[in-house]
Protein backbone atom coordinates (compact mmCIF):
# COMPACT_ATOMS: atom_id res chain seq x y z
CA UNK A 1 0.00 0.00 0.00
CA UNK A 2 1.15 3.46 -0.99
CA UNK A 3 1.98 5.96 2.16
CA UNK A 4 -1.18 8.36 0.95
CA UNK A 5 -3.25 4.80 0.95
CA UNK A 6 -1.90 4.32 4.48
CA UNK A 7 -2.64 7.47 5.60
CA UNK A 8 -5.92 7.42 4.62
CA UNK A 9 -6.68 3.95 6.15
CA UNK A 10 -5.43 5.73 9.06
CA UNK A 11 -7.60 8.44 8.92
CA UNK A 12 -10.25 6.35 8.55
CA UNK A 13 -9.74 4.36 11.15
CA UNK A 14 -9.21 7.47 13.07
CA UNK A 15 -12.87 8.48 12.79
CA UNK A 16 -14.22 5.14 12.99
CA UNK A 17 -12.27 3.88 16.43
CA UNK A 18 -11.75 7.37 18.06
CA UNK A 19 -14.32 7.55 20.59
CA UNK A 20 -13.80 4.09 21.99
CA UNK A 21 -10.29 4.47 22.42
CA UNK A 22 -10.73 7.66 24.15
CA UNK A 23 -13.81 6.35 26.08
CA UNK A 24 -11.75 3.08 27.36
CA UNK A 25 -8.39 5.33 28.25
CA UNK A 26 -11.18 7.86 30.33
CA UNK A 27 -12.26 4.90 31.92
CA UNK A 28 -9.01 3.55 33.38
CA UNK A 29 -7.20 6.72 33.97
CA UNK A 30 -10.66 9.34 35.12
CA UNK A 31 -9.64 12.27 33.03
CA UNK A 32 -11.49 13.25 29.31
CA UNK A 33 -8.23 15.51 28.53
CA UNK A 34 -5.28 13.21 29.41
CA UNK A 35 -7.25 9.99 27.97
CA UNK A 36 -7.55 12.54 24.37
CA UNK A 37 -4.12 13.05 24.88
CA UNK A 38 -3.22 9.21 24.98
CA UNK A 39 -5.55 8.67 22.12
CA UNK A 40 -3.49 11.52 20.28
CA UNK A 41 -0.06 9.77 21.71
CA UNK A 42 -0.89 6.48 19.71
CA UNK A 43 -2.19 7.88 16.78
CA UNK A 44 1.32 9.85 16.34
CA UNK A 45 2.36 6.11 16.86
CA UNK A 46 0.59 4.83 13.97
CA UNK A 47 1.68 7.59 11.45
CA UNK A 48 5.23 6.82 12.39
CA UNK A 49 4.51 3.25 12.03
CA UNK A 50 2.27 1.63 10.17
CA UNK A 51 3.24 3.07 6.74
CA UNK A 52 5.91 0.74 7.20
CA UNK A 53 4.90 -2.12 9.34
CA UNK A 54 1.67 -1.91 7.44
CA UNK A 55 -1.97 -1.35 9.15
CA UNK A 56 -2.33 -4.24 11.48
CA UNK A 57 -5.69 -6.33 11.51
CA UNK A 58 -7.51 -5.31 14.66
CA UNK A 59 -6.12 -1.39 14.29
CA UNK A 60 -8.79 -0.36 16.88
CA UNK A 61 -7.06 -2.65 19.36
CA UNK A 62 -3.53 -1.49 18.27
CA UNK A 63 -4.59 1.83 19.25
CA UNK A 64 -5.70 0.75 22.53
CA UNK A 65 -2.58 -0.87 23.52
CA UNK A 66 -0.60 1.47 22.33
CA UNK A 67 -2.96 4.04 24.30
CA UNK A 68 -2.70 1.92 27.90
CA UNK A 69 1.02 1.83 27.59
CA UNK A 70 1.75 5.49 27.21
CA UNK A 71 -0.61 5.92 30.23
CA UNK A 72 1.29 3.46 32.05
CA UNK A 73 4.52 5.66 31.29
CA UNK A 74 3.17 8.65 31.94
CA UNK A 75 1.60 8.04 35.97
CA UNK A 76 5.34 6.91 35.76
CA UNK A 77 6.93 9.56 35.00
CA UNK A 78 4.75 12.20 37.13
CA UNK A 79 6.10 10.96 40.47
CA UNK A 80 3.50 13.42 42.02
CA UNK A 81 1.14 11.33 40.93
CA UNK A 82 1.87 8.12 43.30
CA UNK A 83 -1.59 7.96 44.28
CA UNK A 84 -2.81 7.43 40.83
CA UNK A 85 -0.16 5.12 39.86
CA UNK A 86 -1.14 3.03 43.32
CA UNK A 87 -4.89 3.30 42.12
CA UNK A 88 -4.67 3.25 38.16
CA UNK A 89 -0.91 1.66 37.16
CA UNK A 90 -1.95 -1.53 38.92
CA UNK A 91 -4.91 -1.82 36.76
CA UNK A 92 -3.46 -1.44 33.66
CA UNK A 93 -0.28 -3.40 34.45
CA UNK A 94 -2.86 -6.51 35.19
CA UNK A 95 -4.59 -5.89 31.65
CA UNK A 96 -1.22 -6.52 29.80
CA UNK A 97 -2.17 -10.38 29.93
CA UNK A 98 -5.02 -9.69 28.19
CA UNK A 99 -5.26 -9.76 24.23
CA UNK A 100 -5.50 -6.66 22.85
CA UNK A 101 -8.60 -7.40 21.46
CA UNK A 102 -9.99 -7.74 24.73
CA UNK A 103 -10.88 -3.95 24.71
CA UNK A 104 -12.29 -3.35 21.71
CA UNK A 105 -14.28 -6.83 20.80
CA UNK A 106 -14.99 -9.02 23.41
CA UNK A 107 -16.36 -6.96 25.89
CA UNK A 108 -18.87 -4.97 23.86
CA UNK A 109 -21.31 -3.99 26.55
CA UNK A 110 -18.21 -2.18 28.39
CA UNK A 111 -16.83 -0.17 25.25
CA UNK A 112 -20.69 0.71 24.89
CA UNK A 113 -21.24 2.09 28.57
CA UNK A 114 -17.69 4.09 27.82
CA UNK A 115 -18.80 5.67 24.72
CA UNK A 116 -21.89 6.63 26.73
CA UNK A 117 -19.98 8.27 29.72
CA UNK A 118 -17.77 10.20 27.27
CA UNK A 119 -21.26 11.41 25.52
CA UNK A 120 -22.60 12.52 28.87
CA UNK A 121 -18.92 14.06 29.69
CA UNK A 122 -17.81 15.58 26.45
CA UNK A 123 -21.47 17.65 26.69
CA UNK A 124 -22.17 18.46 30.00
CA UNK A 125 -23.56 22.00 30.87
CA UNK A 126 -21.19 23.25 32.83
CA UNK A 127 -19.07 23.82 29.11
CA UNK A 128 -20.31 26.83 27.07
CA UNK A 129 -22.50 25.70 23.65
CA UNK A 130 -19.74 26.24 21.41
CA UNK A 131 -17.03 24.01 23.97
CA UNK A 132 -19.33 21.23 23.62
CA UNK A 133 -19.99 21.30 20.17
CA UNK A 134 -16.10 21.28 19.61
CA UNK A 135 -15.52 18.64 22.12
CA UNK A 136 -17.77 16.59 21.00
CA UNK A 137 -16.90 16.39 17.70
CA UNK A 138 -13.16 16.20 18.62
CA UNK A 139 -13.60 12.99 20.74
CA UNK A 140 -17.10 11.69 19.49
CA UNK A 141 -16.59 12.42 15.68
CA UNK A 142 -12.51 12.17 15.36
CA UNK A 143 -12.69 15.39 13.75
CA UNK A 144 -9.69 17.37 13.61
CA UNK A 145 -9.69 21.55 14.67
CA UNK A 146 -9.12 22.32 11.29
CA UNK A 147 -11.86 20.36 10.37
CA UNK A 148 -14.25 21.81 12.97
CA UNK A 149 -12.95 25.32 12.29
CA UNK A 150 -13.73 24.95 8.61
CA UNK A 151 -17.65 23.49 9.53
CA UNK A 152 -18.20 26.75 11.47
CA UNK A 153 -16.21 29.12 9.42
CA UNK A 154 -13.98 30.38 12.59
CA UNK A 155 -10.04 30.43 12.84
CA UNK A 156 -8.35 27.07 13.77
CA UNK A 157 -6.93 28.59 17.06
CA UNK A 158 -10.12 29.40 18.43
CA UNK A 159 -11.32 26.36 18.23
CA UNK A 160 -7.97 24.63 19.64
CA UNK A 161 -8.54 27.09 22.64
CA UNK A 162 -12.02 26.23 23.27
CA UNK A 163 -11.22 22.35 23.32
CA UNK A 164 -7.74 23.09 25.86
CA UNK A 165 -10.57 25.41 27.72
CA UNK A 166 -13.35 22.41 27.97
CA UNK A 167 -10.83 20.07 28.66
CA UNK A 168 -9.14 22.31 31.33
CA UNK A 169 -12.97 23.07 33.00
CA UNK A 170 -14.12 19.86 32.72
CA UNK A 171 -11.17 18.83 35.00
CA UNK A 172 -11.30 21.53 37.41
CA UNK A 173 -15.22 21.36 37.75
CA UNK A 174 -14.07 17.43 39.06
CA UNK A 175 -17.15 16.23 36.35
CA UNK A 176 -16.78 12.54 36.83
CA UNK A 177 -16.38 10.30 34.10
CA UNK A 178 -20.04 8.70 34.33
CA UNK A 179 -23.57 7.99 33.11
CA UNK A 180 -25.41 10.31 35.68
CA UNK A 181 -28.94 9.19 37.19
CA UNK A 182 -32.06 10.48 38.16
CA UNK A 183 -33.11 14.26 37.36
CA UNK A 184 -29.40 14.76 36.81
CA UNK A 185 -29.26 12.57 33.76
CA UNK A 186 -32.29 14.45 31.93
CA UNK A 187 -30.86 17.67 32.19
CA UNK A 188 -27.76 16.40 30.89
CA UNK A 189 -29.42 14.51 28.26
CA UNK A 190 -31.24 17.29 26.90
CA UNK A 191 -27.43 19.04 26.45
CA UNK A 192 -26.49 15.63 24.69
CA UNK A 193 -29.27 16.03 22.22
CA UNK A 194 -29.09 19.98 21.96
CA UNK A 195 -25.15 19.52 21.32
CA UNK A 196 -25.95 16.90 18.23
CA UNK A 197 -29.10 18.80 17.08
CA UNK A 198 -26.95 22.20 16.65
CA UNK A 199 -24.39 20.16 14.68
CA UNK A 200 -26.88 18.82 12.09
CA UNK A 201 -28.46 21.80 11.41
CA UNK A 202 -25.24 23.86 10.99
CA UNK A 203 -25.02 21.30 8.28
CA UNK A 204 -28.60 21.40 6.88
CA UNK A 205 -28.81 25.27 6.83
CA UNK A 206 -25.35 26.61 6.76
CA UNK A 207 -25.70 30.37 9.09
CA UNK A 208 -22.58 31.79 6.83
CA UNK A 209 -20.64 31.13 4.47
CA UNK A 210 -20.69 30.21 0.43
CA UNK A 211 -22.62 26.49 0.83
CA UNK A 212 -26.34 26.42 2.35
CA UNK A 213 -25.45 22.63 3.11
CA UNK A 214 -22.73 20.81 4.48
CA UNK A 215 -23.45 16.95 4.37
CA UNK A 216 -20.41 16.32 6.47
CA UNK A 217 -22.14 17.79 9.69
CA UNK A 218 -25.21 16.22 8.75
CA UNK A 219 -23.44 12.65 8.45
CA UNK A 220 -21.42 13.13 11.26
CA UNK A 221 -24.72 14.17 12.94
CA UNK A 222 -26.85 11.48 11.84
CA UNK A 223 -24.04 8.98 13.04
CA UNK A 224 -23.34 10.36 16.18
CA UNK A 225 -27.12 10.20 16.85
CA UNK A 226 -27.82 6.59 15.61
CA UNK A 227 -24.92 5.88 18.17
CA UNK A 228 -27.15 7.32 21.17
CA UNK A 229 -30.26 5.61 20.01
CA UNK A 230 -28.34 2.22 20.49
CA UNK A 231 -27.08 3.27 23.54
CA UNK A 232 -29.52 4.48 25.62
CA UNK A 233 -32.77 2.05 23.81
CA UNK A 234 -35.10 3.55 26.58
CA UNK A 235 -34.95 7.47 26.27
CA UNK A 236 -38.23 8.55 23.59
CA UNK A 237 -36.53 12.08 22.73
CA UNK A 238 -33.17 10.12 21.65
CA UNK A 239 -35.37 8.01 19.26
CA UNK A 240 -36.87 11.40 18.55
CA UNK A 241 -33.62 13.49 18.12
CA UNK A 242 -33.04 10.83 15.51
CA UNK A 243 -36.09 10.41 13.46
CA UNK A 244 -35.92 14.25 13.00
CA UNK A 245 -32.50 14.19 11.64
CA UNK A 246 -33.43 11.08 9.37
CA UNK A 247 -36.44 12.41 7.60
CA UNK A 248 -34.26 15.56 7.37
CA UNK A 249 -31.84 14.25 6.17
CA UNK A 250 -33.71 12.64 3.56
CA UNK A 251 -34.48 16.13 1.67
CA UNK A 252 -30.45 16.67 1.29
CA UNK A 253 -30.64 16.10 -2.81
CA UNK A 254 -33.37 18.63 -3.37
CA UNK A 255 -32.94 21.21 -1.03
CA UNK A 256 -30.47 23.40 -3.10
CA UNK A 257 -30.42 23.57 -7.49
CA UNK A 258 -27.63 22.90 -9.91
CA UNK A 259 -25.54 26.51 -8.61
CA UNK A 260 -25.92 25.30 -5.17
CA UNK A 261 -28.92 27.71 -4.69
CA UNK A 262 -31.66 26.91 -1.97
CA UNK A 263 -34.97 25.49 -3.12
CA UNK A 264 -37.41 25.71 -0.83
CA UNK A 265 -39.74 23.04 0.61
CA UNK A 266 -42.28 23.29 -1.50
CA UNK A 267 -40.78 23.72 -4.51
CA UNK A 268 -38.58 20.52 -4.22
CA UNK A 269 -38.60 17.26 -6.20
CA UNK A 270 -39.85 14.75 -3.49
CA UNK A 271 -39.17 12.23 -5.96
CA UNK A 272 -35.25 12.45 -5.24
CA UNK A 273 -35.98 12.33 -1.17
CA UNK A 274 -34.09 9.49 0.20
CA UNK A 275 -37.51 6.88 0.72
CA UNK A 276 -34.69 4.98 2.71
CA UNK A 277 -34.04 7.68 5.88
CA UNK A 278 -37.23 8.18 5.61
CA UNK A 279 -38.43 4.86 6.37
CA UNK A 280 -35.50 4.95 9.20
CA UNK A 281 -36.93 8.12 10.57
CA UNK A 282 -40.35 6.30 10.70
CA UNK A 283 -39.04 3.35 12.67
CA UNK A 284 -37.50 6.06 14.88
CA UNK A 285 -40.24 7.72 15.47
CA UNK A 286 -42.70 4.72 16.47
CA UNK A 287 -39.80 3.49 18.48
CA UNK A 288 -39.99 6.24 20.32
CA UNK A 289 -43.94 6.30 20.76
CA UNK A 290 -43.67 3.00 21.64
CA UNK A 291 -41.51 3.79 24.67
CA UNK A 292 -44.58 6.08 25.79
CA UNK A 293 -44.68 9.48 27.84
CA UNK A 294 -45.55 12.27 26.87
CA UNK A 295 -43.97 13.71 23.49
CA UNK A 296 -40.71 15.80 23.91
CA UNK A 297 -40.02 18.89 21.59
CA UNK A 298 -37.97 16.42 19.24
CA UNK A 299 -40.70 13.72 18.97
CA UNK A 300 -43.21 16.66 18.17
CA UNK A 301 -40.97 17.96 15.56
CA UNK A 302 -40.57 14.34 14.67
CA UNK A 303 -43.94 14.27 13.79
CA UNK A 304 -44.47 17.27 11.92
CA UNK A 305 -41.50 15.99 10.22
CA UNK A 306 -43.03 12.78 9.34
CA UNK A 307 -46.28 15.17 7.94
CA UNK A 308 -44.28 16.59 5.59
CA UNK A 309 -42.18 13.10 4.39
CA UNK A 310 -45.89 11.87 3.98
CA UNK A 311 -47.83 14.33 1.74
CA UNK A 312 -46.61 13.14 -2.06
CA UNK A 313 -46.95 16.92 -3.27
CA UNK A 314 -46.62 20.25 -1.76
CA UNK A 315 -50.48 20.24 -1.78
CA UNK A 316 -51.27 17.25 -0.37
CA UNK A 317 -49.58 18.36 3.02
CA UNK A 318 -51.48 18.72 6.06
CA UNK A 319 -50.93 21.79 6.73
CA UNK A 320 -53.61 21.78 10.18
CA UNK A 321 -52.29 18.81 11.50
CA UNK A 322 -48.41 20.51 11.30
CA UNK A 323 -50.34 24.07 12.95
CA UNK A 324 -51.39 21.67 15.88
CA UNK A 325 -48.29 19.96 16.25
CA UNK A 326 -46.54 23.19 16.23
CA UNK A 327 -49.55 24.27 18.76
CA UNK A 328 -48.25 21.59 21.55
CA UNK A 329 -44.50 22.18 20.43
CA UNK A 330 -45.34 25.61 21.64
CA UNK A 331 -46.82 24.41 25.47
CA UNK A 332 -43.90 21.84 25.37
CA UNK A 333 -40.62 24.09 24.49
CA UNK A 334 -41.85 27.38 24.62
CA UNK A 335 -39.63 29.89 22.20
CA UNK A 336 -39.84 32.73 19.47
CA UNK A 337 -38.45 30.44 17.20
CA UNK A 338 -41.08 28.06 17.56
CA UNK A 339 -43.67 30.55 17.50
CA UNK A 340 -42.28 31.77 14.32
CA UNK A 341 -42.42 28.08 12.94
CA UNK A 342 -46.24 27.84 14.16
CA UNK A 343 -47.19 31.80 11.96
CA UNK A 344 -46.14 29.28 9.25
CA UNK A 345 -47.80 26.61 9.57
CA UNK A 346 -50.93 28.92 10.68
CA UNK A 347 -50.76 31.12 7.29
CA UNK A 348 -50.54 27.76 4.94
CA UNK A 349 -53.55 26.27 7.04
CA UNK A 350 -55.51 29.16 7.84
CA UNK A 351 -54.36 31.73 5.33
CA UNK A 352 -51.63 34.49 5.13
CA UNK A 353 -53.54 37.13 7.21
CA UNK A 354 -53.46 34.46 9.85
CA UNK A 355 -49.92 34.12 9.95
CA UNK A 356 -49.24 37.08 9.47
CA UNK A 357 -50.83 38.24 12.60
CA UNK A 358 -48.60 35.35 14.81
CA UNK A 359 -45.75 36.99 12.48
CA UNK A 360 -46.57 40.84 13.45
CA UNK A 361 -46.29 40.02 17.21
CA UNK A 362 -42.82 38.64 17.26
CA UNK A 363 -41.62 41.96 15.78
CA UNK A 364 -40.08 43.19 18.93
CA UNK A 365 -38.86 40.12 20.27
CA UNK A 366 -35.29 41.31 21.23
CA UNK A 367 -33.98 37.84 20.51
CA UNK A 368 -35.38 37.38 16.35
CA UNK A 369 -33.67 41.28 16.19
CA UNK A 370 -30.71 39.73 13.82
CA UNK A 371 -33.36 36.51 12.85
CA UNK A 372 -32.87 37.07 8.90
CA UNK A 373 -36.30 34.57 9.18
CA UNK A 374 -38.52 36.47 10.54
CA UNK A 375 -38.65 39.19 7.49
CA UNK A 376 -38.74 36.12 5.49
CA UNK A 377 -41.50 35.02 6.85
CA UNK A 378 -43.52 38.27 6.80
CA UNK A 379 -42.52 39.06 2.91
CA UNK A 380 -43.92 35.65 2.20
CA UNK A 381 -46.98 36.14 3.67
CA UNK A 382 -47.34 39.89 2.73
CA UNK A 383 -46.37 38.68 -0.75
CA UNK A 384 -49.60 36.09 -0.49
CA UNK A 385 -51.71 38.82 0.88
CA UNK A 386 -51.30 41.26 -2.53
CA UNK A 387 -48.73 43.53 -0.45
CA UNK A 388 -45.66 43.39 -2.76
CA UNK A 389 -44.12 46.74 -2.15
CA UNK A 390 -44.25 45.66 1.76
CA UNK A 391 -43.51 42.36 1.08
CA UNK A 392 -40.18 43.60 -0.95
CA UNK A 393 -38.96 45.48 1.53
CA UNK A 394 -38.85 42.64 4.11
CA UNK A 395 -37.17 40.68 1.48
CA UNK A 396 -34.52 43.02 1.74
CA UNK A 397 -34.46 43.37 4.86
CA UNK A 398 -33.91 39.13 4.78
CA UNK A 399 -30.71 39.86 2.90
CA UNK A 400 -29.21 42.26 4.62
CA UNK A 401 -29.43 39.88 7.91
CA UNK A 402 -28.39 36.28 6.38
CA UNK A 403 -24.76 35.65 6.71
CA UNK A 404 -25.08 32.81 4.12
CA UNK A 405 -24.54 34.00 0.29
CA UNK A 406 -27.13 31.40 -1.27
CA UNK A 407 -29.19 32.17 0.87
CA UNK A 408 -28.91 36.23 0.31
CA UNK A 409 -28.88 35.95 -3.65
CA UNK A 410 -32.48 34.21 -3.07
CA UNK A 411 -34.04 36.63 -0.96
CA UNK A 412 -32.46 38.90 -3.11
CA UNK A 413 -34.40 37.48 -6.06
CA UNK A 414 -37.35 36.99 -4.47
CA UNK A 415 -37.50 40.62 -3.56
CA UNK A 416 -36.51 41.74 -7.25
CA UNK A 417 -39.60 39.36 -8.72
CA UNK A 418 -41.92 41.25 -6.76
CA UNK A 419 -43.66 43.95 -9.19
CA UNK A 420 -44.14 47.20 -7.22
CA UNK A 421 -46.87 49.42 -8.43
CA UNK A 422 -45.46 52.76 -9.18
Amino acid sequence: MTASGVRAGIDAVWRMESARIIAGLARLVRDVGLAEELAQDALVAALEQWPESGVPDNPGAWLMAVGKRRAIDRIRREQRLQTKLAEIGHRLESGEQEPPEFDLVLDQERIEDDVLRLVFTACHPVLATHSRVALTLRMLGGLTTDEIARAFLVPEPTVAQRIVRAKRTLSEAGVPFEVPEGPDRVARLASVLEVIYLIFNEGYAATAGESWVRTDLCQEALRLGRILAGLAPDEPEVHGLAALMEIQASRTRARTGPSGEPVPLRDQDRGLWDRLLIRRGFAALLRAKEIGGPPGPYVLQAAIAACHAQAHTAEDTDWTQIASLYEILTRVTPSPVVELNRAVAVGMADGPAAGLALADALVDEPSLRGYHLLPSVRGDLLARLGRPAEARAEFERAAELTRNAPARKVLLDRAASLSVPQ
